[in-house]
């Protein structure tokens, strides 16, 4: 029996723990008989090993099935439970959170940053940036977007509205006490424009509808600087005008070489510019020549001033050649 179960530890799986046990050994002692031993076998057999103590003795019928309700229910059927602890109250109020990490300021972003500025703390900004480094002047001037007419007017006509408001309550605008409170603001506006218009002339600006637009706004702009009671105080409107006459003229000569110019007799700038011509007190007097000379190209293009052109208009030539033009319509220097 003994060599069975060792050639063949497989034929009976459930008596090999009994069978390497050392309270059963596989041969039988000198005290014990061999029909005593395979009693015992046979009684081994019989049993269950697998089954509690209490239970080894009871064959279990095959009709019975497993309590699951009551087992289910019961606190001991469930081992996890049974041996698993739960937390007490104590526990749960010494327990503290772990920290992720104390908060820290830190700057903010470059974009965040821009987003917060002003406009004007945008341009003193780059103004600081650019006089650190100026290699950056002619790289940010490239890549900026290009001013319009209407930009530009807008930021003249603040500094001139900075020139108004900048005057004395109850006192003459033409006084010399006037000018003294005003005199830095009228710097900053002729300023402006001596810096803006050369943006607006050829060869720069190739549209010269566009250049006349803009220099017809700035024009009627210092008609409305005061004439000052001495006459040294003038020195600033009387050199706005110069310049503003040589840009005239400057485009004028531009449009003439385009078409012979046509464009400036049906735009209606002869009349313009002549009556600019009137308010200014004859400052002007270069731009309207250069207008005579591209006049008298399309006069001697055209075979004559009625083809073509209206009356009216060959009437404003003839007053422009004369030196008439201007003197029935009553225009002024005009004072503020």
């Amino acid at each position: 029996m003994n060599s069975v179960l060792h050639n063949n530890p497989l034929a009976a799986p459930h008596l090999l723990g009994n069978c390497l046990s050392p309270s059963h050994s596989g041969a039988p002692s000198q005290e014990q008989s061999p029909a005593s031993f395979l009693g015992g076998m046979t009684y081994m057999w019989r049993t269950d090993p697998y089954q509690p103590q209490s239970m080894s003795g009871r064959k279990r019928k095959a009709s019975e099935e497993p309590d699951n309700d009551r087992m289910s229910l019961s606190p001991s059927a469930s081992p996890a439970i049974s041996t698993r602890a739960l937390p007490s109250s104590s526990t749960q109020r010494n327990f503290k959170r772990t920290r992720t990490g104390a908060a820290g300021g830190r700057p903010l972003p470059l974009p965040r940053l821009l987003e917060t500025l002003s406009a004007d703390e945008m341009r003193q900004l780059l103004q600081n940036v650019c006089d650190q480094h100026p290699e950056l002047q002619q790289e940010i001037v490239t890549k900026a977007p290009r001013p319009s007419i209407d930009s530009t007017l807008s930021v003249l006509s603040k500094y001139e509205d900075d020139f108004r408001e900048a005057f004395p309550l109850g006192n003459r605008p033409t006084s010399d006490y006037s000018y003294n409170r005003v005199r830095q603001h009228l710097s900053q506006l002729i300023d402006a424009l001596r810096d803006y218009t050369p943006h607006f002339l050829p060869p720069h600006e190739t549209q010269h509808m566009l250049s006349l637009n803009y220099l017809d706004t700035v024009t009627s702009m210092i008609h409305r600087l005061p004439d000052w009671d001495t006459f040294q105080h003038q020195r600033l409107k009387h050199e706005a005008y110069d310049e503003i006459a040589k840009a005239w003229a400057l485009v004028i000569r531009e449009a003439t070489k385009r078409a012979g110019g046509f464009h400036l007799q049906f735009g209606g700038w002869d009349q313009k510019l002549v009556e600019h011509n009137q308010k200014s007190g004859g400052r002007m007097e270069e731009a309207v020549n250069e207008l005579k000379t591209a006049l008298g190209h399309n006069q001697a293009a055209s075979g004559g001033a009625g083809s073509g052109v209206s009356e009216q208009r060959a009437n404003i030539r003839q007053q422009l050649f004369s030196g008439s033009y201007g003197q029935e319509l009553g225009v002024g220097t005009g004072r503020w």
